[in-house]
């Protein structure tokens, strides 16, 4: 049985496909056309899916989508009319895209994929967001958290799952079961506020919260008290939003108002130098301004108040799961469910023993939750797929990578043997190179995870400089993740004495504090105030990654790489041999990597 599941129109479109409820592909739309967050319909994430599996349309059994469209048309309609005339630019904009496109997505997938009637499902967003992460997991059942912008009313979601294995792992008789028994709906939410922080901060909503999350790191918790003014928070973490100090549910341009501004001050103008005394305690950026300087310590003070609060009203609603549901294990989805420093504090403060979070938590992770929802819960079938790893995107033969190599008109060595390639990865990394590795199939989700990586040094505090202004183009103060052996995570991090258990580490959801001894040993991947977004690898998942960092280790004693995402600043990670090859010869990565192939900017530095 193939059952494809689709998100698109709102956020990160994707589309993901099970063969008898085991995953086989999975891809975000944006990988194919270079557009970052492209939400249109995934024409190409589709077509990469049937095609890896070596099936046509026709052979598809069911077609899921990931929320319920008239459900999202019926608040988006309602609220538009509860503050009109205010909202009369929401209400004019939101008809004319829902009725060229969005209020006939039944139809639309209908020809577009060539299915009939009876092949199409619709699942509730929240519900697609809990399956996504739940019926991932390897759990026979848990908490569930749901924390996004919006789906179609729901912002946030306390519940809880119960699973059917089909082998036996289920010690009690069971159903597939998702249960969502408590929610918060627009407008109020804890994503949209995040967001608008995000928008004052200077960034782009949707794209640039995790800025916030790097930038608050430098700055005090001093304007925790003012965020409590535009949100009320109840004993079981739900919350209610003031919404006179926002604009996001009536205007097409702004998220927040002048009482909002009058509260925090003059917004941060985008795209502005950032520098504070945090950052450059010796005052020694080149445009250096103390005015200048102050003023940013300002804006991280409201970076690290909005990033404390969210981690204090997720950390409250993880309570409440476990006194409503007596649970140890807790799954959690929805696009905050991406923020790495809340979920270390959920883990290590919280009641719960494990949690599991899936690579693609936000959006895109809705083609796979509601493919797994209707597989599990509408057709009653059990259990069998835990995701063990993120490499489910597109893979490319060796004639490709050779053919756009040639093409791009540089020589390469082809080196067939892994242990011989790690090893001159390693000589590389120790001659102080940044090295690109582009290798077998992409990463589901946002993070990169060994599959399409720039990699570097970590030891130095200077490589971070050096990769943020010269290879990402991006502001200095974005920190980087270390990537290390998982059965050496426990000794670089404190309270991480099983790494093995917590799935979130392996895919770079988590935050966790450097050790005091060890901090100094990696500072290029050590965040302001002595901390990590741990990336952990075994062999059996990534051999060749893991060889690297394991002969770095021999030659260093540091079981650890910084990894960051294989783009430049503004573009999605590279999808293709060609995207590898046009990244590599804009920046200054020193070597690229791929699929066996080693290219160096410097030909006189080819191994013979």
């Amino acid at each position: 049985m193939y059952i494809l599941g689709i998100s698109c129109y709102y956020h990160d479109a994707a589309a993901a496909l099970l063969k008898d409820g085991m995953l086989v592909a999975a891809a975000e739309e944006e990988r194919f056309t270079r557009v970052k967050h492209d939400f249109g319909f995934p024409h190409n994430a589709i077509e990469f899916c049937l095609q890896h599996a070596g099936i046509t349309r026709q052979d598809l059994d069911y077609v899921v989508f990931y929320e319920k469209p008239l459900l999202k048309f019926e608040r988006i309609l309602m609220s538009s009319l509860g503050t009109f005339p205010k909202s009369w630019g929401v209400f004019r904009e939101s008809m004319i895209t829902w009725f060229n496109e969005k209020l006939w997505i039944k139809s639309q997938i209908i020809e577009k994929l060539d299915i009939p009637m009876q092949k199409l499902l619709f699942v509730e967003h929240h519900l697609s967001h809990a399956a996504s992460a739940f019926f991932s997991a390897p759990y026979e059942e848990a908490a569930i958290l749901t924390i996004d912008g919006v789906g179609e009313w729901t912002t946030a979601t306390v519940g809880k799952a119960t699973a059917d294995w089909s082998n036996g792992k289920s010690s009690k008789q069971r159903s597939n079961h998702i249960e969502l028994f408590n929610e918060v709906k627009f407008p109020h939410s804890l994503g949209l506020l995040y967001s608008a922080f995000t928008a004052f901060l200077g960034f782009q909503i949707n794209e640039g919260e995790y800025k916030v999350m790097g930038m608050a790191p430098y700055g005090q918790p001093t304007r925790v008290e003012d965020v409590y003014k535009l949100i009320h928070v109840a004993d079981d973490g739900s919350f209610a939003l003031d919404m006179d100090y926002f604009s996001f549910h009536h205007s097409t341009k702004h998220t927040f108002n002048h009482k909002f501004e009058k509260l925090f001050g003059e917004p941060r103008v985008h795209e502005s130098v950032f520098y504070t005394p945090t950052t450059h305690p010796n005052k020694d950026h080149p445009q250096w301004d103390e005015a200048t300087a102050q003023l940013n310590q300002h804006y991280a003070d409201i970076a690290a108040s909005i990033q404390q609060v969210t981690e204090d009203i997720m950390l409250k609603m993880a309570f409440y799961a476990y006194e409503q549901t007596g649970l140890e294990k807790l799954c959690i989805a929805g696009g905050v469910a991406l923020n790495s420093v809340a979920n270390g504090r959920i883990l290590r403060e919280s009641p719960f023993e494990e949690l599991f979070i899936q690579p693609a938590a936000g959006d895109s992770g809705g083609a796979l939750g509601a493919a797994l929802y209707a597989y599990h819960v509408l057709l009653g079938q059990p259990r069998k797929f835990i995701m063990e790893h993120a490499y489910w995107g597109k893979n490319y033969s060796t004639d490709e990578v050779r053919s756009a190599i040639t093409n791009a008109g540089r020589s390469y060595m082809l080196i067939e043997d892994k242990e011989t390639l790690a090893a001159m990865m390693v000589e590389d990394l120790l001659e102080g190179k940044v090295i690109g590795l582009f290798q077998d199939r992409f990463e589901w989700g946002p993070r990169a995870l060994g599959n399409r990586s720039i990699l570097a040094d970590p030891r130095q505090g200077k490589m971070k400089e050096i990769v943020n202004e010269r290879i990402k183009f991006r502001e200095p103060f974005r920190p980087f993740a270390p990537v290390i052996l998982e059965e050496r995570a426990a000794d670089y991090y404190v309270n991480l004495d099983d790494p093995a258990r917590h799935y979130p580490l392996r895919y770079m959801l988590m935050v966790y504090n450097t050790k005091d001894d060890q901090g100094e040993k990696i500072q290029a991947v050590t965040h302001q105030g002595g901390s990590g977004r741990i990336q952990t690898v075994r062999r059996e998942w990534n051999p060749l990654y893991y060889r690297t960092i394991e002969l770095f280790e021999q030659a260093t004693g540091v079981p650890v790489l910084l990894n960051t995402s294989f783009n430049l600043r503004g573009e999605p990670i590279v999808t293709t041999p060609a995207n590898a090859l046009n990244t590599f010869g804009k920046s200054d990565i020193d070597s690229l990597y791929m699929d066996g192939f080693a290219i160096w900017k410097d030909e006189s530095a080819e191994r013979t």
